[in-house]
């Protein structure tokens, strides 16, 4: 019973960062030369989820900050990507949250039964 309550809540933190990323993502869509973040969730080798975050290449050259300020490129962070992601987030985060709520109840209810 711990190790799957041990996997929800590092489920819980995955999504978590999830979130913190497009999060970040949205608020720097207006920021030039910005280049956006991905998480993605992965089974780690304790069957909990882990997270891999990496920066996105848009296939552009990476500029030095002289260049970047003499050229300024807009941030490749697109709002029709980033949205539906949190979304996803949210509710894998709202699903994880309801596992551990049910596991609470499940363990009160075997309590009452034995004691």
């Amino acid at each position: 019973m711990v190790s799957s309550i041990n996997s929800t809540v590092s489920a819980l933190n995955a999504f978590g960062t999830g979130m913190d990323v497009k999060a970040n993502n949205i608020a720097n869509v207006n920021t030039d030369n910005f280049k956006k973040s991905r998480a993605v969730n992965t089974e780690d080798e304790n069957g909990g989820v882990k997270v891999e975050i990496s920066k996105v290449d848009d296939g552009l050259p990476e500029l030095t900050p002289e260049e970047a300020a003499a050229d300024p490129q807009p941030s490749n962070v697109d709002l029709a990507e980033e949205i539906p992601g949190m979304i996803v987030d949210q509710r894998g985060f709202e699903a994880n949250t309801k596992i551990i709520q049910t596991k609470d109840e499940m363990l009160g209810t075997l309590l009452d039964i034995v004691a």
